[in-house]
């Protein structure tokens, strides 16, 4: 219970206020846009370093994507 008192606190700070309007600028759009708009719903490969791979080329491919609009 004291991990989410602590967690509760670090979320409400100033800091963490700031923090968390950041996140909807920085990273949902990005995660939308690969689920929604390129069909992303599960990943192919099973186990964490193919997963980090398959996660690192859908990177890159949205990348080239942002760099050609």
């Amino acid at each position: 219970m004291r991990h989410k008192q602590v967690a509760y606190q670090l979320l409400n700070s100033e800091k963490g206020i700031e923090k968390r309007k950041q996140r909807c600028h920085d990273v949902e759009p990005v995660f939308g846009n690969i689920k929604q708009n390129h069909g992303f719903r599960r990943f192919m490969l099973r186990g964490k370093d193919k997963v980090a791979i398959e996660w690192g080329l859908l990177a890159i491919a949205q990348n080239i994507r942002k760099k050609a609009a």
